[in-house]
């Protein structure tokens, strides 16, 4: 295998991604000469760009820097693609996001999150925990985290954290002294066929442990009772049974308060600042891992209250008496669920439309009447949008319909995404959430620009 520090010039077929420009960030801090190509320009490859990166988005063979020690590619970049088949059939060191990461990881004190959902939260609160304590790490996050306005964390330590991915498979390449587990629910069917597909490759993570590692899960994962694990710790909101829970939870005017029992240890008073009561269990997990590195309670409790989240993960970006905009990533049924019945706790008495764009043909037709029924008894309105492919090719008779069919809500909408701005003009808006991981975020500053035109009139 090529060794990390003998990189000094890297090219990156799809730098723009979440993960890929988080590996990006990790060899631009190393000093080494980065450059890549991606489909379209996006805030995040204006971000590169402004590091140092050179990136053009065209696939032309032309462009390709020819002095690459190491090309990294994205699974979602097609076999036909030219510059990736360019550089295979020159003679390049060629890999995979995944094993950049394994190479990366491999001497050094890893800790990793997987998960079907939640992954990316826990990941940045445990880098952040460990960052602002002083405790050191370097993290890649697949997401930008608004502490930092990045997906990677820098330092001189050996300790990393990394979000482990299980699309393609990739977390199967970590051997991680501390893994963690935050949920298992079906996604990426097309990948393990079946749910008992998707808890083998959850239970082959958890395996990989270094001898002397620790595996923590969430209490309610399926794969529980199958575990073996040499040093195995479960956690959950308040269920006593878990190894780590929440006590005196108590609602404040930012977020929540409330006090932790961790393996019999009362860890003292926390204060999270951001919304939603899946995200006290995901600070949970992040707070455990802290404790296992034994910073102290009060240091953990101060990162924590400083802690203002990820941007697209319950994120405000209109906030008045009368109207309310929250933006959110969650593309999984249960992530949708837990989502709205925390915005309907937050406004119970207030009319909630959902504005949601599914994400991938194969998720909407494995997942159709999960996503369908994730709206129920928490959305007054739900507008459904047509499929972001990302990385698919269409599948015959699999479109937005397929969920909408499905949907019990009676005030329920189906519209295009070009479309949306002029139909929205015909809804009465109080709270909206924009849902999904695909473009929706692109509408986002026109609809609050159209909310607020609403509230003028008003």
């Amino acid at each position: 295998m090529l060794p990390i520090t003998n990189i000094k010039n890297i090219f990156f077929i799809g730098i723009g991604g979440i993960g890929m420009s988080a590996l990006a960030r990790y060899f631009l801090h190393k000093g080494a000469k980065v450059a890549g190509y991606d489909r379209t320009p996006t805030t995040l490859t204006a971000q590169l760009c402004s590091e140092g990166a050179q990136i053009h988005y065209e696939d032309n063979v032309a462009l390709l820097a020819k002095e690459a020690d190491l090309v990294v590619y994205t699974p979602a970049i097609p076999q036909t693609h030219s510059q990736l088949n360019w550089y295979l059939q020159n003679g390049y060191t060629v890999m995979k996001r995944s094993e950049v990461l394994q190479l990366i990881t491999a001497q050094s004190f890893t800790i990793a999150v997987a998960g079907s959902h939640g992954k990316t939260t826990v990941t940045s609160m445990i880098a952040h925990l460990l960052h602002q304590s002083g405790f050191g790490c370097s993290a890649f996050v697949g997401g930008i985290m608004s502490n930092y306005n990045s997906n990677f964390i820098a330092a001189n330590n050996n300790v990393v954290v990394v979000e482990a991915d299980e699309f393609d498979r990739s977390f199967h390449r970590l051997n991680p002294d501390i893994a963690v587990i935050t949920a298992v629910d079906s996604d990426h069917l097309e990948i393990y066929g079946t749910q008992q597909g998707v808890e083998a490759a959850f239970i082959a993570f958890a395996q990989q442990v270094k001898p002397g590692g620790m595996v923590l899960i969430a209490l309610n994962a399926p794969i529980v009772p199958q575990l073996e694990a040499e040093n195995l710790l479960t956690y959950h909101l308040f269920y006593s049974t878990a190894d780590a829970y929440t006590y005196n939870l108590n609602k404040t005017d930012t977020g929540f308060n409330y006090n932790i029992l961790c393996n019999g240890q009362r860890l003292g008073n926390f204060q999270l600042n951001i919304e939603g009561r899946y995200n006290v269990e995901n600070s949970i997990a992040a707070i455990t891992v802290a404790h296992l590195l034994q910073i102290e309670p009060r240091k953990i409790a101060d990162a924590l209250s400083t802690f203002s989240g990820i941007k697209r993960r319950f994120e405000y970006v209109l906030r008045t008496d009368k109207l309310v905009l929250i933006d959110d990533y969650a593309h999984h049924p249960n992530e949708i669920s837990a989502l709205l019945q925390s915005v309907k706790q937050l406004y119970p008495d207030r009319k909630v439309t959902v504005i949601f764009q599914p994400h991938l043909y194969t998720r909407t037709r494995d997942l159709a009447l999960e996503f369908a029924l994730s709206f129920r008894n928490t959305a007054d309105e739900v507008i459904l949008l047509d499929i972001y492919p990302a990385r698919e090719e269409p599948l015959p008779g699999v479109t937005s319909e397929l969920i909408f069919s499905k949907i019990p809500n009676k005030g329920k909408y189906l519209y295009h995404f070009h479309d949306l701005l002029t139909q929205l003009q015909n809804h009465e808006l109080e709270v909206v959430v924009t849902v999904g991981a695909g473009n929706i975020d692109t509408l986002v500053p026109q609809i609050k620009e159209l909310m607020m035109k609403q509230l003028q009139i008003l």
